[in-house]
């Protein structure tokens, strides 16, 4: 089963959903940074919320980054995302287990810690990216995104992102949606909203048994809806060789020197992919002289 991603809307306008299982996803992050079910869970949530706000951009070029740093074990969750969709990220630390929460649940909140802020970063191609940041209210991280959205873009949202996780350590379900609420919005449609969401127990076990279009039928029933896009997303890299490269040269020529005398040799590896990129000492040599002629 391919992950995908839905948007739809209310016929009259005044509802907007955004809706996605995220399970291939959250399983190939899984495998590239070795990740313990509790901190799986919560890269796939952030993965989760990157995907949906990624297709909220206006325009190709478009680049929304969701950074949360609570403190506590996991360190910090960097999630990268554009208007295909397509998702990255990385978790500080990955070799995280607590117990269980309160009520049995991966403890989401405990690995992520609540003494911080939960950052949304959008490059839209101006000389400043925005920069939008609210305190973490429970480190959950749907809590926090919707939190973000009354905040800093006076949308009123809910947000639920889940993952679910077998015995094996691998990922058996995930996925979310984000649905918001426009000012023209009358009262009946807002009443049956939040009925709707308020009675979803388990995002994971409605995407599990139903699937997405189970799900947005739960979120949106009794409301008229349309699907304005249907598509498939996916983990994705963008890193290369000349983006590693330009990384060097940002070091500068001081930094340059030091690499080659001490070590000869340098490797860069990609925080998102864990690809490793070698550069020898006359690789090294030659990016010194275009920084030296620049």
């Amino acid at each position: 089963m391919k992950d995908i991603l839905l948007r739809c809307a209310s016929v009259d306008g005044s509802i907007r959903l955004f809706c996605c299982t995220t399970i291939n996803i959250v399983e190939e992050a899984r495998l590239i940074h070795n990740t313990y079910p509790v901190t799986t869970a919560a890269l796939g949530r952030m993965l989760t919320a990157g995907s949906m706000m990624g297709t909220m951009l206006k325009s190709e070029k478009d680049q929304i980054t969701l950074q949360i740093n609570g403190r506590g074990p996991a360190g910090s969750i960097v999630v990268v995302s554009d208007i295909t969709g397509d998702v990255r990220g990385y978790i500080a630390n990955p070799y995280v287990d607590i117990p269980l929460n309160d009520i049995g649940k991966l403890d989401v909140g405990g690995v992520v810690g609540k003494n911080g802020v939960f950052t949304v970063i959008k490059d839209l191609g101006l000389k400043e990216p925005y920069i939008g940041q609210v305190p973490i209210i429970s480190g959950e991280i749907g809590e926090d995104l919707a939190s973000y959205f009354a905040s800093s873009e006076q949308t009123p949202t809910a947000v639920a992102l889940g993952v679910r996780i077998a015995q094996d350590g691998k990922v058996d379900s995930a996925g979310g949606f984000i649905v918001q609420v426009m000012p023209e919005a009358n009262d009946h449609t807002i009443d049956l909203l939040e009925n709707n969401v308020s009675n979803i127990k388990s995002v994971t076990d409605i995407i599990s048994d139903r699937g997405i279009e189970g799900l947005i039928e739960i979120v949106m029933k009794d409301i008229e809806y349309t699907i304005h896009e249907k598509k498939e997303i996916k983990y994705r890299c963008n890193c290369n060789r000349d983006r590693l490269e330009k990384a060097l040269v940002a070091l500068g020529s001081k930094e340059i020197k030091e690499i080659i005398d001490d070590q000869g040799q340098a490797e860069l590896i990609c925080h998102f992919c864990n690809k490793k990129y070698q550069f020898n000492k006359e690789q090294l040599q030659e990016i010194l002289k275009k920084i030296i002629q620049d």
